[in-house]
């Protein structure tokens, strides 16, 4: 197939409801606005309202949107589409660690970024936590003019690159399409005949020395010194910046103090490169599946007696996909397959590392080869992907699809869509807690529904060894670290149930471990019942807990476990499969 150009027609194959799709899809991960009406991405597209409704249905069934009302918003889900471009070429995972050591030993926020066309596109950073913060998103798109990395790439630019940068700059001389920069003042220097001969020059100068300077060119205050890290063929892969302030250095100052070790770094990464995995190998870095230890039937016995769940015991997953062929048939009109059977294309790039042949994308989707063919032809035309001899090659551009705002998520905005959705569900308070020494500490929290509910606000701590949520994080710790933490716990009488022996917390925790859930009666409070699951990351490792609170006056235990458990259960699954999503190569915070 033929390689695209700006100019070229849409091809005959083109799939049209899967480049309708992604155009709504880039409307709304790179506006400025979080949340959209299909009214207004009409407008915006310049698509019928009736294509948006039917884009819009299939793209919340898929869960890469989320309706809350009558607005749409972008759902963790969609991070798996970046996640295909980094895994497929692999540079997060066999770079990222090298940059980590490097702002460690510098004590300053370090990035990895690729050309992606005219622009400069972040993928790892190693940032330092100051009341001053530099850091950029992954995924955010830079102009070359404007930062280190783009003077070390436009030196391979050929005339017809440097005419295209130059038609880019006399659209948006204020660089209005770039929302992750401050857009230049109108009508205040540098003139736009100005910008370009600076950057020239500091193109033929980094060509010439073998580095890149910024010298507050994104902002005022903001420096930057790059090298380039070049793959086993001697092509520059990608540049790694040493980023600071003005505050703390000029611009020779750091380029004297970074330039040693971050020589040592780009040697490092380059021989990391010379040693990764061949092209066709599978992708690493993948999410492990969500699921925690399966629980059993009953409770085992112990000073902590719960009532043992109704029905066969289930390892909490995320719900499979469901084909999109079922939700055809379900939805009729309503939902686009093509646009369904092209994202999964995009994503089965994620499972290979480099290029990947028609016919193994075919197999990794199991789709027909023509239909994959199809979505690769509009893929390419679009410029997520690129044919090679060896096969086609997923992109940079896709991390624009939603990927910089969503890698920014914390654990409590994953959570809190799905707590509503549970509270909504079974009238009751729902939290998320993580471990915060030897209490938990509330980040995520959606009231119940009922006059009388549970009264506890975001940022409480409590006991964790007095709550569910404790003692399912507490038996989720590696056995010496639970055994350290048990220990140095002196347990308190807060109600007349509470467990206060060592021992008696011992077997309530190693019970919680064993069966997959916790369950506490009136330990904390009188008349207080709480019911609690983990939630995992994407490498399998609890984080996390969730958990329903309810007075123990509206239900036996019996009949309070038999109906909540499978909906938070089912809760739990979510949360860890978007988190799983985000934070493949994105770390999470708890908020």
């Amino acid at each position: 197939m033929p390689q695209p150009s700006d100019a070229q027609a849409a091809p005959d194959e083109l799939v049209g409801p899967l480049e309708r799709g992604l155009a709504v899809l880039r409307v709304m991960a790179t506006g400025p606005e979080v949340r959209h009406r299909p009214g207004d991405l009409a407008r915006t597209t310049g698509l019928a309202r009736s294509t948006v409704d039917r884009v819009a249905t299939t793209l919340v069934r898929l869960g890469v949107l989320r309706a809350e009302g009558r607005d749409l918003l972008l759902a963790p889900g969609a991070a798996e589409l970046g996640n295909a471009y980094l895994a497929s070429c692999g540079l997060p995972e066999l770079l990222g660690p090298h940059a980590v050591a490097l702002a460690d030993a510098l004590d300053e926020s370090v990035s990895v970024a690729v050309p992606d066309g005219d622009g400069v596109r972040f993928l790892a950073q190693a940032t330092r936590r100051r009341a001053m913060a530099i850091s950029f998103r992954t995924g955010d798109l830079l102009p070359a003019e404007r930062c280190a990395p783009g003077a070390l790439f436009a030196g391979r630019w050929d005339a017809a690159d440097l005419e295209r940068w130059r038609a880019r700059r006399a659209k948006d001389p204020l660089d209005a399409g770039f929302p992750s920069v401050p857009p230049r003042p109108a009508g205040a220097p540098p003139t736009p005949e100005q910008v370009e001969a600076e950057f020239l020059d500091r193109v033929r100068e980094a060509r010439a020395t073998g580095l890149a300077v910024d010298d507050q060119l994104i902002e005022p205050g903001l420096l930057a010194v790059a090298l380039p890290v070049r793959g086993p063929d001697g092509t520059v892969v990608c540049a790694v910046s040493v980023v600071s302030h003005t505050s703390r250095h000029s611009s020779a100052s750091l380029t004297a103090q970074a330039l040693p070790p971050l020589r040592r770094t780009v040697t490092a990464m380059e021989a990391a490169l010379a040693a990764a995995p061949a092209a066709g190998a599978p992708a690493s870095g993948g999410p492990a599946p969500v699921a925690g230890p399966a629980p059993a039937a009953g409770a085992p016995g112990g000073a902590e007696t719960a009532p043992a769940p109704t029905g066969p015991a289930s390892t909490p997953t995320a719900p499979a996909p469901v084909a999109g062929a079922a939700l055809k048939e379900e939805l009729g009109s309503g939902f686009l397959q093509s646009l369904a059977r092209g994202l999964d294309v995009l994503r089965a790039f994620g499972s290979v590392r480099g290029p990947v042949r028609l016919s193994e994308l075919a197999r990794l989707t199991g789709l027909p080869r023509a239909t994959a063919r199809r979505s690769l032809i509009t893929l390419r035309h679009l410029g997520y992907v690129r044919e090679e001899s060896g096969g086609f090659l997923v992109l940079p551009r896709v991390l624009e699809l939603g990927y910089a705002r969503l890698s920014g998520l914390t654990l409590p905005e994953i959570a809190t869509p799905h707590l509503v959705a549970l509270v909504l569900r079974v009238h009751e308070s729902a939290s998320v807690a993580v471990l915060d020494g030897d209490d938990i500490r509330y980040v995520a929290r959606v009231a119940g529904t009922r006059i009388m509910h549970i009264d506890i606000t975001v940022g409480t701590r409590l006991p964790a060894y007095a709550t569910s949520m404790g003692r399912v994080l507490l038996g989720a710790l590696p056995a010496a670290e639970r055994a350290a933490r048990l220990g140095r716990i002196t347990p308190e009488s807060l109600t007349p149930r509470t467990l206060t022996t060592r021992e008696g917390l011992d077997e309530a925790v190693a019970a919680t471990a064993a069966r997959g859930y916790g369950w506490v009666e009136q330990e904390l409070e009188e008349g207080l019942r709480s019911l609690a699951v983990a939630v995992t990351d994407g490498a399998g490792r609890t984080v996390a807990a969730v958990n329903v609170a309810l007075h123990a006056g509206r239900a036996t235990p019996e009949e309070s476990l038999a109906a909540l458990l499978p909906p938070l259960r089912e809760t739990a699954a979510l949360i860890s499969a978007d988190l799983a999503a985000v934070d493949r190569f994105s770390p999470v915070t708890t908020g």
